[in-house]
């Protein structure tokens, strides 16, 4: 790719940061069906939904800003290269702070002047094509780490001044004010007072477009604060507690609940945009406990008697793999089913149902790798290719995350940093290098098309699973083997009075699934169930 440079620079928060989750990840031995069938309908001050998600929401995809562009022009958006990212119902963008505010107090959006980007034109597209984007800002601008000793300086530092106390939000003022104009921007508040902007009205060239002071450009909803904060395996300069990660999304919050002065902090910008928390590497609900215990005791309890949350959606990461065989240490990827990935979602869960009456759980990273080494790689099963069995695995996997009551799920990533790389989540992607999609892509689509707008309702056998999706009192089946051996198995699915039903099936290489009608037996259909996922719908 001509513009590696690009890429290889901005991944590598985001892709070391997953390096090693595989290997260190705390593991749960859970049993195959891991089948929640809660319905918590309690709304939170984010005002979100639980336990009622469309399939959609678990359709989401992390991707960057050249993505959407060609090598040669950045500013323009690719008209082929948007058409695939249109496959997925949104995206979590890996938006490096230097990007914005190349300079400190200067911010550039359209364009950008790191990397001449136009995040106007990504969002308004995304958003007119009724796509989500999930901002995340990660990482450390030059000019803050230019506060750091040389040899100290690393991109993925914890977002403060060197030698600042990490546990005070005031240390983390300079992130909470990009947050402010993130949010002023492209949040939904036109009233933004707008001598606060900070737009850097500088040309760099004859011709070159000048960047104007916006507010309440309404495209973005939702917002990360950075990106694995419990990053152990970077050292202390980089690795946050919960408790400094608690104070530096106090600071993003809202300016510290407004003691940090105009400016600063999401909510001050926008008090309808969602603020996310930073997915954590290891998925372990103790982290974000001591962060609530620590908003108890520093933000307080509301007057309705609900603590005072500097957060709305908690957030995670998991891959599912072998490492619980392994004495940690992964050797493959394993089918969602069989590994943890649903017992740590019910732990979870479990835990959000206890704080303010229930807040949403959100995974935004989550994938397998096509490369034949790496140790997070989809399995060949019988005559399917590694490609096909990740597209299984993580079709299967978004089912799983539904059917345990995870608000949302984002797979890492588009595509790949280098497919025959040795190293794990290198070849995560679900395109290939031509932009053409994958079977990974190709399900997503298609799954999207056909009951993305259906909502889980319960799961009616356990092997093979069998889940049941509505929509408006239309009832979709999904049958799968949970399973990684290429087994198959016959079913009898009871579909009432019905005489006939539509079965649909992935098709690779196409936008929609085959179908076929078939009859029933007395409203019984005995139907061949496979580790592919397949559809029936009762006509």
């Amino acid at each position: 790719m001509k513009n590696s440079h690009f890429k290889k620079v901005s991944i590598a928060a985001a892709f070391i940061s997953v390096i090693i989750f595989s290997n260190c990840n705390k593991v749960v031995v859970a049993a195959p069906d891991n089948t929640d069938n809660t319905n918590n309908t309690a709304n939170t001050g984010a005002n979100v939904l639980l336990g009622n998600e469309p399939f959609k929401a678990y359709l989401g995809v992390n991707a960057f800003e050249w993505d959407f562009t060609s090598e040669v022009d950045h500013g323009k958006v690719d008209e082929s290269r948007f058409q695939v990212i249109k496959s997925f119902t949104g995206i979590r963008h890996y938006l490096d702070w230097q990007r914005i505010e190349n300079k400190e107090g200067l911010f550039t959006y359209s364009p950008s002047h790191n990397g001449n980007w136009d995040y106007d034109q990504i969002y308004q597209r995304m958003k007119d094509a009724g796509k989500y984007v999930l901002l995340d800002l990660k990482g450390c601008p030059d000019w803050l780490l230019a506060t750091y000793p040389i040899g100290k300086r690393d991109a993925e530092n914890v977002p403060a001044p060197y030698g600042l106390d990490r546990s005070a939000p005031a240390s983390y003022i300079k992130q909470a004010r990009a947050g402010f104009q993130l949010a002023a921007r492209y949040g939904s508040n036109k009233n933004v007072d707008k001598s606060l902007l900070l737009a850097d009205p500088s040309v760099r060239w004859r011709d070159d477009p000048q960047n104007m002071p916006k507010a309440g450009l309404g495209l973005i909803t939702h917002i990360e604060n950075d990106n694995e904060r419990d990053k152990w395996w970077k050292g202390p300069l980089a690795q946050q507690s919960a408790e400094e990660y608690a104070a530096n999304l106090s600071a993003f919050y809202d300016g510290h609940k407004g003691t940090l002065g105009k400016g600063i902090g999401v909510k001050t910008a926008d008090p309808n945009m969602i603020v996310v928390m930073g997915g954590l590497a290891d998925a372990n609900p103790e982290f974000v406990q001591k962060m609530v215990q620590w908003c108890k005791i520093n933000r307080g309890v509301k007057a309705n008697g609900q603590i005072d949350l500097c957060f709305d959606v908690i957030n995670y990461h998991q891959y599912a793999n072998d490492a619980f065989k392994n004495n940690r240490n992964a050797t493959s990827g394993m089918a969602p089913e069989l590994s943890d990935l649903g017992r740590v979602a019910s732990l979870f869960k479990e835990f959000a149902k206890s704080v303010n009456g229930g807040i949403p759980v959100w995974v935004t990273e989550t994938g397998f790798d096509v490369g034949e080494h790496t140790p997070q790689r989809a399995l060949k099963i019988g005559n399917k290719s590694t490609m096909v069995t990740q597209a299984d695995w993580n079709l299967r996997t978004a089912l799983l995350y539904a059917r345990t009551g995870v608000s949302k799920c984002i797979f890492y990533m588009l595509d790949d940093v280098d497919v025959n790389s040795w190293t794990q989540y290198s070849s995560s992607g679900f395109i290939n290098l031509n932009f053409s999609r994958r079977p990974s892509a190709d399900y997503v689509l298609q799954a999207n098309k056909l009951i993305g707008e259906y909502h889980f309702s319960s799961t009616i056998s356990k092997d093979p699973l069998v889940d049941v999706y509505l929509l408006n009192g239309k009832k979709t089946y999904v049958l799968t083997i949970p399973d990684q051996v290429g087994r198959s198995k016959s079913y009898d699915l009871d579909l009432g009075q019905s005489k006939e039903a539509i079965i649909y099936s992935f098709a690779i290489g196409k936008d929609e699934m085959d179908s076929k009608t078939v009859t029933t037996k007395n409203g019984i259909l005995q139907i061949q169930v496979t580790e592919t996922p397949v559809f029936v719908q009762p006509k």
